[in-house]
């Protein structure tokens, strides 16, 4: 079962259980998937799909930050709510280990041999780890590699 129909089943599951916040919270992922498809003019994959679950974890990760600077307890706690909701869909994380191994793998397959090689293995890491790690992250591994 792709990813779009897990969500729409979770949101199903939701609504009978009448759980308002996960409803909400898959309500709003649905929703930010089908705007990237109009946006887009294509119906995306698992990988696109994944990409925008990403994107709005990290938009509300941002609101978790500015939730805790304002005080407001409630607000931080719907945030991380969402946040779980959200996580639940997306595949095992890599660890940093696994990221370095794949990023020595992706590089001697490149033949990278410096700093200036860093969007060609850049290109080849986001496309294997494709969901499972934050870009930030690939490209910190990516960077500390090809300067040693």
């Amino acid at each position: 079962m792709d990813t779009k129909m897990q969500l729409n089943e979770a949101l199903k599951q939701a609504m009978k259980a009448g759980d308002e916040l996960r409803k909400r919270t898959l309500r709003m992922a649905l929703a930010a998937i089908k705007q990237a498809e109009v946006d887009r003019q294509v119906t995306l994959d698992d990988a696109g799909i994944l990409a925008v679950l990403q994107k709005e974890i990290k938009i509300r990760k941002e609101a978790l930050e500015e939730a805790q600077k304002a005080g407001r307890s409630d607000l931080s706690a719907d945030a991380q709510a969402e946040i779980a909701v959200l996580s639940a869909f997306l595949p095992k994380g890599l660890s940093v280990d696994e990221l370095r191994g794949l990023a020595l793998q992706v590089i001697v397959e490149v033949g990278a041999s410096g700093p200036a090689d860093m969007g060609k293995v850049m290109k080849a890491m986001m496309s294997k780890v494709a969901g499972r790690a934050p870009g930030d992250q690939v490209s910190a591994v990516v960077r500390e590699l090809l300067q040693s």
